[in-house]
């Protein structure tokens, strides 16, 4: 009989779907003693308001810092000599800080990272999965005691491949496989830890297409209108980045959502869209049943 050492050593040989098939693939976590302080490498999916909505929701203590771009790989987030869309637009002290600096810190409880998409490019251009491993490698540096998330995100509703369908088959073969795949094989105890929220998006989207979220009647109705009026095809409104930060929520602190708070405010100190009390509730359920059938996750009910 292996030891669960060396039972995780053969799970790293296997291919990649079958490692991020398997329940074991990564050590349990316990859940954190208090509040977190936090560092959030991404783009506009992250986003201001997201972070500040997990901060309303989290243990009081909680705390945050960040860099973000516009539609930014990891790649460009570790060059130096390479330019971030929008930067001075989206960075401002003291939420953001450095990333080199930050993440290499050891002052954060959990560094996330995220990648940007479309995936497919990310990882066959923009060296995804080597970046990846740089920025979590440079976080297990800085801390034994850090913890690495991958935050999932999802592709625009008008993507050609069907948005539902890319969200189904994008988890295990893009980003647990194509993206982190290499870091989880070079570091089976400890590797980075997933927040699904693409997952959590689906399973929100299906409920409303099915009538079950009340107020709520499709897909668009989480995601944002631009400027000029048009319906944005990537970014969430207030609705959906509520549901992402619960969905953080849930993993970071081992929490179940339901009866969280739903009337929060955006980053500006502006009332946020909220929910009505029965959707809410709703939502959060799904969220905890998302986050705790994954085992990736790291969360056991």
């Amino acid at each position: 009989m292996i030891g669960r050492r060396g039972f995780l050593a053969f799970l790293a040989l296997l291919p990649l779907g079958s490692v991020q098939a398997t329940p074991f693939a990564v050590p349990e976590l316990a859940p954190p003693s208090g509040a977190m302080t936090v560092y959030h490498l991404g783009h506009s999916l992250v986003g201001a308001d997201m972070p500040h909505m997990l901060a309303q929701l989290a243990p009081k203590g909680h705390a945050y810092n960040t860099q973000l771009g516009s539609g930014t790989p990891l790649q460009q987030h570790w060059e130096p000599d390479q330019d971030i869309l929008h930067f001075d637009q989206v960075n401002h002290p003291p939420i953001w800080r450095d990333a080199r600096e930050a993440v290499g810190s050891g002052d954060y409880d959990a560094v996330i990272l995220t990648e940007m998409v479309e995936l497919r490019d990310a990882i066959r251009y923009f060296k995804g999965a080597r970046y990846f491993r740089r920025w979590a490698d440079l976080a297990r540096a800085g801390s034994a005691n850090t913890r690495l998330y991958l935050y999932e995100t999802w592709h625009p509703l008008d993507t050609p491949d069907g948005w539902l369908a890319r969200i189904d088959t994008d988890l295990e073969q893009l980003w647990l496989g194509g993206l982190a795949g290499s870091d989880t094989r070079r570091n089976p105890n400890r590797p980075a830890y997933l927040i699904p929220a693409g997952q959590v998006m689906a399973a929100v989207v299906r409920a409303i297409e099915a009538g079950e979220i009340p107020g709520l009647s499709r897909r668009e109705d989480v995601f944002a209108i631009t400027p000029d009026g048009a319906q944005d095809q990537i970014h969430i409104n207030d609705l959906g980045a509520y549901i992402v930060a619960l969905t953080h929520l849930s993993v970071l602190y081992h929490v179940n959502p339901t009866g969280q708070p739903r009337q929060l405010t955006r980053a500006d100190g502006s009332p946020a869209q909220a929910f009505s009390a029965e959707a809410a509730r709703k939502v959060q359920e799904i969220v905890w049943t998302v986050v705790t059938s994954h085992p990736r996750t790291g969360v056991r009910r």
